[in-house]
């Protein structure tokens, strides 16, 4: 929540906000203070953009936004000082040059993990359902159940690769469905076993899951951690699911697993190259990424496009939790959620 505590009283401060839609300023101007002005683009910040933010000590910048060396330069040169991400994830900052910089970072770590968590488990009983084919169906008029079988959670086995708040916040809620549940986290090993679910590594992950779903976060150690290689390990019939990062995913690996009927089942909130396509409106373009135009033409895949946190409680809590970081720093208080150095 925005602090209450206020030591001086500081002039309005102009704050250059980036990939700010509609519903973004509307959450972001309802947790405003009269210290700070919201300044809105709804393009994204990227090299060319960049110069909009000149003057602006504070610029904030959401999920795909593209925080490169080259980015960070022409905004320290322009006067900026604090990055306020409006997303937990952060892979998309070169933290050493802003550091260099003088530019502080600071991230919304956990805006809704229920969110996210519900997303996720929406996309398994889609897809486990066929509920996108159903409805589409009944709405035609037919009312046949052929090509609709489904299978029960009961008993199955879940992989989580990550034991975060999201990750053990589905794996309460697919216990509830009678699964077994495996995680894979090397850094939260013993607070998932306090809570009573059964750590493996992560290969046994792979060879044991009916159903895998992702909440790690992106880095050098998990890019591409679904690969060919992991691909080719994972159980016949397998449910993939990826509520997280793209590139936790090669996707081009998994289309082939598809394929060839080795994954059964694919639900995709985020996407490797979703930075040109996701929360734009491409209806009426002719999508030049081929990958994603085969993934959304396949009966067994659901797409959504970095839909998972969005409710109205994610988005009161980003927008509280970026003025809050926001006046820590007009205030030279300490900043509580910054990343890097």
């Amino acid at each position: 929540m925005i602090s209450s505590s206020i030591d001086r009283p500081l002039p309005t401060v102009q704050i250059a906000v980036f990939s700010a839609k509609a519903y973004d300023q509307a959450f972001l101007l309802r947790a405003a203070t009269a210290e700070i002005e919201f300044q809105c683009y709804e393009l994204g910040l990227n090299p060319a953009t960049a110069v909009m933010a000149q003057d602006a000590e504070v610029v904030s910048a959401f999920v795909n936004d593209d925080l490169c060396r080259e980015t960070l330069i022409q905004l320290a040169n322009g006067g900026t000082r604090l990055i306020a991400l409006r997303c937990a994830g952060f892979n998309q900052v070169d933290l050493p040059a802003a550091s260099e910089l003088g530019i502080r970072v600071v991230n919304v770590p956990a805006y809704s993990p229920y969110a996210v968590a519900e997303h996720t488990i929406a996309l398994m009983l889609a897809l486990s359902r066929k509920l996108p084919r159903a409805y589409n169906r009944v709405r035609d008029g037919n009312f046949s159940l052929d090509g609709l079988l489904g299978f029960d959670f009961y008993g199955k086995t879940l992989g989580i690769v990550g034991g975060g708040k999201i990750g053990l916040l589905v794996a309460e809620r697919m216990r509830a469905f009678g699964c077994r549940v495996l995680i894979y986290d090397p850094y939260s090993e013993t607070i998932c076993r306090q809570q009573g679910y059964e750590t493996v590594e992560l290969n046994k992950l792979f060879d044991s899951s009916d159903i895998i779903t992702l909440h790690c976060p992106l880095n050098e150690q998990t890019r591409h951690l679904i690969n060919r290689d992991s691909v080719a390990r994972l159980k016949q019939g397998v449910m993939l699911i990826n509520t997280s990062r793209g590139a936790l995913m090669d996707t081009q690996a998994v289309l082939d697993g598809l394929k060839a009927h080795h994954i059964a089942y694919l639900g995709m909130d985020v996407y490797e190259q979703e930075g040109s396509l996701f929360f734009e409106d491409h209806s009426l373009d002719i999508i030049q990424d081929d990958v994603i135009q085969r993934l959304i033409t396949l009966p067994n895949v659901i797409v959504t496009g970095h839909q998972a946190y969005f409710t109205r409680e994610a988005l009161q809590h980003i927008a509280e939790t970026t003025v809050s970081n926001i006046l820590e720093y007009l205030h030279d208080k300490p900043l509580t959620y910054q990343v890097g150095g």
